[in-house]
């Protein structure tokens, strides 16, 4: 049960690693710093900010932001910190609030990693206050508490740090507001030196990534180039002069203690050099795999992630920009037209032309910044797009033709590429965490969403009701696919129920190759086997977990991970059958069985109200680009883009038949 706090109580944390989330009517800066024993930071490098993202055991939001979501491991902070305040202050700039008296009481929670709630607090009482110490996490007998605090500071940033003992208070605050306020964020004050308790050879810490696992940061270890070493610095922050080969690194981040990897650093075509806050700065040059993490592929997984961060803050901070120009316009517009001795005239006509030239201004700057951020997240792409490996890859990826089946799982797949109309043709990987959460729904029907944007229904427009169902169908089989190829032969097995054997055309590379090992599942009889042997298989398994009696299962049970494509639902379904699918929809995932859809929402309607908790339960996506996939952190609208096989390839099939053989190998024992 969740904890809710007032002003100085108390309340015990569950583990070492948590996630605190912000939520705040207006857009605020979030951060934390270290505190020892007696209460006071001893350095400048005891504080996590928009331009410091990264400290020991604690990762914050790179920007000024409605929601944050901050990643805490307190085993990972140094052993002289004994208390971790969260601290949250307004931004300066025109037309924002100036106190957070003006706005409704942002608020607080300690999560654990799954997003489950352990505490929360509502800041209630603030008036003159601009900065204010929300939380405040703290070591008593060799266990971690939270505790609510809610002190506001009328001088801000300055006054809270100099508070806790910083002797730059103000240049520090300064610089901070001057970050944030530029969209830059990226390098106010040098990482902290490591802790000398700490050694290179430490394991590195686990870095929690989008929805309930938090926001990917990046790290923040260097290394030099010079002696032959990777340098691990995200493009977007900290740029500086490379540390000379006898010069100790400049954090401890947990990247430099990964073994280096090979990757592609490149300069950002069209950057003008390096993008930092001052003249000297090395120029920039993204490295593949530059995030936290236990394995390349956990690094190049937050890197993807912290791109698309990256991305939507820097649309996000554009559209707000224009709308303020716009809205700056249409004030000064009205002010002339209020008054009717400047409604018209020589005087009214040059108000208006220099209202207008100021709007354009604003959003030519605003242009300029998106433009650069941009060419950075392009030049990133550019280097992490080859870098990665066959789960994470387009069907076009030179990684397909060096395919071997894996020997574990990874921990993530790509579903399909991310875009945003101001992002001009750079897509971001969209990657979802294995085993799937939730079922997939290919939505099948003409015209893609209602009120789609320009991509959406352009995109479906073009497409016929029959060509629409193939594409869906042609998805389906290309999501399949890389569920197959991706899993260590024998860990995956593939169901496919095509009551009207319609979809033999798209469902040919499976069924060619063997990589489904029997035909698709036809009629109402086909459509029952299939159904009664996956709600048997999870039922079994859901006794065996339960009684902790795994070993016991009927040896016809295939625990492998199971997938059942399901084409062209509903036909072939009586209530029954619609029944039992809604039930593996619910209860399929904890257990391993995993559903993939191909359906037109309109064909369903006969069953009523029947089939929404299905859909609601579903991920839907799109055999057409389409823009209907919103984000709940800053509302974005992105337009989605399926993972097809480029037209005329031969990649699949050849990829299909290498996980049949090694399948049919290990069965074999071979």
């Amino acid at each position: 049960m969740t904890a809710e706090l007032v002003r100085g109580q108390n309340h015990p944390l569950p583990g070492a690693r948590l996630e605190i989330r912000v939520s705040a009517e207006r857009p605020v800066i979030a951060g934390a710093t270290l505190n020892d024993q007696d209460g006071r930071m001893r350095e400048e490098g005891w504080i996590a900010h928009p331009a410091q993202p990264q400290l020991p055991g604690l990762e914050v939001s790179r920007q000024a932001a409605a929601e944050h979501r901050l990643a805490v491991d307190l085993d990972a902070l140094p052993d002289e910190v004994h208390r971790v305040n969260v601290l949250l202050a307004l931004p300066r700039g025109e037309g924002g609030p100036a106190r957070f008296g003006e706005l409704a009481p942002p608020s607080a929670a300690v999560t654990e990693l799954d997003g489950e709630p352990v505490a929360r607090c509502t800041l209630t009482g603030l008036g003159a206050e601009s900065a204010v110490v929300a939380l405040e996490l703290y070591r008593r007998h060799g266990s971690w508490k939270v505790r609510a605090v809610g002190q506001g500071y009328a001088g801000g940033l300055a006054a809270m740090l100099a508070d806790q003992g910083l002797a730059r208070a103000p240049e520090l605050a300064s610089q901070i507001e001057e970050a944030v306020a530029d969209g830059r964020a990226r390098s106010v004050a040098p990482a902290p030196a490591p802790h000398p308790s700490r050694t290179d050879g430490e394991r590195p810490r686990e870095t929690t990534v989008g929805g309930a696992r938090g926001i990917a940061d990046g790290g923040t270890g260097t290394a030099a180039p010079s002696d032959g070493r990777i340098s691990y610095q995200h493009p977007n922050r900290a740029a500086g002069p490379p540390p000379s080969p006898s010069s100790p690194p400049l954090s401890a981040s947990p990247s430099a203690a990964v073994p280096p990897v090979p990757s592609v650093p490149a300069t950002a075509p069209g950057a003008g050099g390096g993008q930092g806050s001052g003249a000297g700065e090395a120029p920039y040059a993204p490295v593949a795999g530059d995030a936290n993490g236990w394995s390349m592929d956990e690094r190049l997984y937050n890197q993807v992630w912290d791109m698309f961060e990256d991305l939507a803050r820097t649309v996000s901070a554009y559209r707000s920009a224009v709308d303020f120009a716009d809205s700056r316009m249409e004030q000064e517009l009205d002010k002339v037209l209020a008054d009717p001795r400047t409604r018209v005239g020589p005087a009214a006509d040059a108000a208006r032309a220099e209202a207008r030239a100021r709007q354009a201004q604003l959003v030519e700057k605003a242009r300029e910044v998106l433009d650069r951020d941009l060419g950075q997240l392009r030049a990133e792409s550019d280097v992490v797009e080859p870098a990665l490996p066959a789960a994470y890859a387009r069907w076009d990826n030179p990684v397909w033709h060096g395919y071997e089946p894996p020997a574990q799982p990874p921990m993530a797949m790509r579903l399909g590429d991310l875009a945003l109309p101001e992002s001009a043709g750079l897509r971001i990987p969209m990657l979802v965490r294995l085993p799937l959460e939730r079922g997939l729904w290919i939505d099948s029907g003409p015209g893609g969403s209602a009120g789609s944007a320009a991509t959406g229904p352009a995109a479906a427009s073009v497409v016929t009701p029959d060509e629409m169902r193939g594409l869906a169908c042609e998805t389906a089989t290309a999501i399949a696919a890389r569920l197959a190829a991706v899993h260590p032969p024998g860990d995956f097995t593939l169901h496919v129920i095509d009551p009207a054997a319609t979809a033999t055309a798209a469902l040919a590379p499976l069924l060619e190759t063997g990589a489904l090992s029997g035909p698709p599942a036809t009629g109402a009889a086909g459509v029952s086997a299939v159904l009664e042997q996956l709600t048997r298989r999870v039922d079994l398994v859901q006794m065996a977990v339960r009684s902790r009696a795994t070993d016991a299962l009927p040896p016809d049970v295939d625990t492998a991970e199971q997938l059942l494509v399901v084409h062209d639902f509903p036909h072939g379904f009586d209530d029954r059958g619609v029944t039992q699918l809604r039930y593996l929809a619910d209860e399929g995932p904890s257990v391993g069985v995993h559903l993939l859809m191909v359906a037109d929402r309109e064909d369903a309607r006969e069953y009523g109200p029947l089939l929404q908790p299905l859909w609601r339960a579903l991920l839907r996506i799109t055999p057409v680009p389409d823009d209907h996939l919103a984000d709940p952190w800053v509302g974005h609208h992105w337009t989605y883009e399926p993972p097809l096989v480029p037209h005329g390839s031969r990649i699949l099939t050849r990829v299909l038949s290498q996980v049949a053989t090694a399948r049919a190998t290990r069965r074999t024992g071979g």
